[in-house]
């Protein structure tokens, strides 16, 4: 049986013209670079997810201001064969000002640390800087539409 596996991200462009990223480290330490959000649960709507990851990872509250881009393709988890990913992603703005610093170099992750938040400049910003294939995918459409 196939499950739908419901994903959402949010990503943030600041004043200064820098996308937030977050690095993890996911399955055997593998290292990814991808935009803030997670899994939808059960009973929530997309945007209530994604306000929701924000203030879990981040502990920060966003608003969403635009829808950016959905799935439109078929793409199988890399975790469980039996799922089909669909993600969704939307503009955000935060509520208060985020003060992460800006890394162009890539990702760093300090001793014991798991998940890392960064802006990237927006002229060093590409698909090529997250890792995830959607990822890429919403950063094209990012830098088409900005």
């Amino acid at each position: 049986m196939t499950s739908f596996n419901i994903r959402v991200y949010g990503i943030l462009v600041n004043d200064k013209k820098q996308v937030l990223v977050s690095d993890e480290l996911i399955l055997n330490n593998d290292e990814v670079t991808k935009f803030p959000g997670g899994g939808l649960e059960l009973g929530e709507g997309p945007i209530d997810c994604l306000i929701r990851e924000c203030r879990e990872e981040m502990n920060t509250e966003v608003k969403v201001t635009e829808h950016l881009y959905t799935t439109d393709f078929f793409q199988q988890s890399a975790f469980n064969e039996q799922h089909q990913l669909i993600s969704i992603y939307y503009l955000l703005a935060p509520v208060f000002p985020l003060s992460y610093p800006v890394n162009n170099n890539g990702p760093v992750f300090p001793d014991h640390v798991s998940e890392n938040f960064r802006f990237v400049d927006w002229d060093y910003f590409s698909p090529d800087t997250v890792t995830l294939p959607i990822d890429k995918i919403a950063a094209a459409v990012l830098k088409q539409r900005l």
